[in-house]
């Protein structure tokens, strides 16, 4: 095994860990809803439509927070045909997916959903065809306790508590061509901003988040993110970052070197953010929402062919990725990266909740689990606390690594990919500041097949327990096989 020498002090962290960097996304898209998190008369739903073992997946997942209703969706959404009598709901035409929607699932059960499911609701609001007067009567309707309209409505509908939505999306992807209402940066600069400063006028509790660039491969990036955060800064609270990556054809350890894009598309529109609060001379703090993030396996063109050959069909399955073990170091990568820049990414979600880009697989029988689903369970639950510089010489790149304190269980948390194939990688690391006292817990995912999935033996792919680890006088050492994850978790106290 090749010996890197991995160095992290106390006296230097990065920042601490928000843990709504751990939440996902439900977006009315194929089978995410309908047959998804939602399944009217199915055995595994309870008499709402809420399937009681996806819940069960979320919160063992480790799930904070969700996003709704989209997405590509809502820039064509009316968010009043999703509330109020089921049976008097619209069908509509979904013009990002082709499919027709049937307004079952909206707003109320949604939001009776993510309590039932322990998870705290974002909204976003349609900044593609609707506006302004639409996103502060939604936010009326979910927030306010007035006698005016909307916020009668919610009560006439049964809900006489408003939801309290602490955070809303304004909009969705708008410089992206293929949204519906797709708008320039200054188009959609401004309209955020005035839609930011009215929201805050009904509700001045709430954040709002404006969209940044869909893709660090964007044309237009990162003159999008100076425009629009030029427009807005002094009214909004985030920026989002959506990135996905595929490209596993490049080989292996160029998909998996990938990461080090995400750590640089961070740093690039954290730069923005500095140069524009500058310029304006401004108090105000604009953080990072990476509010999709993922894996994608499926090519654009084969998601249009099916939904071109669905077309207006309900909740049609569209999309449906199965993650392979090489997907899933490249997954475990990219949250990482999020632990590594806490001190700027506030949230995240990853995309999807079930089905499409999904950790969770849903049928009428029951769930199972893709391999992505075991590090995010694991990070969700132990990587929190204070981030940590970690400082290491490997110029062949072979190591990726993170290392976290947990004041609260006083353990001092590691979380490494190896990413290279052919060689085991043993990580000498030097915890300078700590005591280190014992290992509480090593868990590894391995595997000899790095296209293995889940698809067919379903536990095929999941951590396991090691005993590839010495602990003497503070010197850990921790032995990583080829393509693997790793989890470490030491007993450890503040010297």
């Amino acid at each position: 095994m090749k010996e890197i020498k991995v160095v992290c002090n106390s006296k230097f962290q990065i920042g601490r860990i928000d843990n709504r960097i751990y939440g996902s996304f439900a977006e009315h898209m194929g089978r995410v809803v309908y047959g998804g998190i939602y399944d009217k008369g199915n055995p595994l739903s309870d008499d709402r439509g809420f399937r009681q073992d996806v819940i069960d997946a979320i919160k063992g997942a480790g799930i904070t927070q969700v996003r709704y209703p989209g997405g590509n969706f809502v820039s064509n959404y009316i968010w009043e045909d999703g509330v109020g009598p089921v049976e008097k709901r619209p069908s509509r035409l979904d013009l990002a997916w082709k499919a027709l929607e049937t307004n079952e699932f909206g707003t109320d059960e949604f939001m009776q959903w993510t309590e039932q499911a322990g998870v705290s609701p974002i909204l976003a609001v349609n900044l593609g065809t609707r506006g302004i007067t639409d996103a502060v009567n939604y936010l009326e309707y979910c927030n306010l306790d007035t006698e005016s309209k909307y916020s009668r409505l919610r009560k006439e509908n049964g809900h006489d508590k408003p939801y309290g939505v602490k955070v809303w999306c304004l909009g969705n992807e708008m410089d992206g061509e293929w949204q519906i209402g797709h708008k320039t940066a200054n188009e959609y600069g401004r309209l955020a901003a005035e839609t930011s400063k009215a929201m805050k006028i009904a509700d001045p509790s709430i954040e709002t988040v404006i969209c940044g660039s869909s893709l660090i491969s964007m044309p237009t990036f990162p003159s999008w993110e100076a425009t629009v955060l030029d427009e807005t800064y002094d009214f909004v609270d985030y920026i989002s970052l959506h990135q996905y990556f595929g490209g596993q054809e490049k080989g292996t350890e160029e998909f998996l070197n990938q990461a080090d894009d995400m750590l640089e598309y961070i740093d690039t529109v954290q730069a923005v953010i500095q140069y524009v609060k500058a310029k304006k001379r401004s108090s105000h703090k604009v953080r990072i929402s990476i509010d999709e993030w993922g894996v994608w396996t499926h090519k654009s063109s084969e998601t249009d062919k099916e939904a071109e050959s669905n077309r207006w069909a309900v909740s049609p399955a569209i999309s449906e990725m199965i993650y392979s073990f090489e997907d899933t170091l490249l997954f475990a990568e990219m949250l990482m990266t999020m632990i590594k820049k806490c001190d700027v990414v506030s949230m995240a979600c990853q995309s999807l909740i079930a089905n499409i880009s999904s950790m969770i697989m849903v049928d009428k029988d029951g769930i199972w689990y893709q391999p992505i689903y075991y590090p995010f369970s694991y990070m969700a639950r132990f990587a929190l606390g204070k981030a940590l510089q970690v400082v290491f010489d490997d110029a062949e790149k072979m190591l990726d690594i993170i290392s976290v304190y947990n004041e609260s269980d006083g353990e001092l948390v590691i979380f490494a990919v190896n990413r290279n194939e052919s060689q085991g990688i043993s990580v000498a690391f030097d915890a300078q500041g700590y005591r280190m006292e014992n290992v509480v817990e090593h868990i590894a995912m391995t595997c000899d097949d790095k296209s293995a999935t889940n698809y067919d033996i379903h536990d095929r792919i999941r951590p396991v327990e090691a005993d590839g680890h010495s602990l003497e006088k503070d010197r850990l050492i921790i032995d990583m096989p080829s393509l693997s994850w790793s989890m470490i978790r030491v007993k450890a106290g503040v010297v």
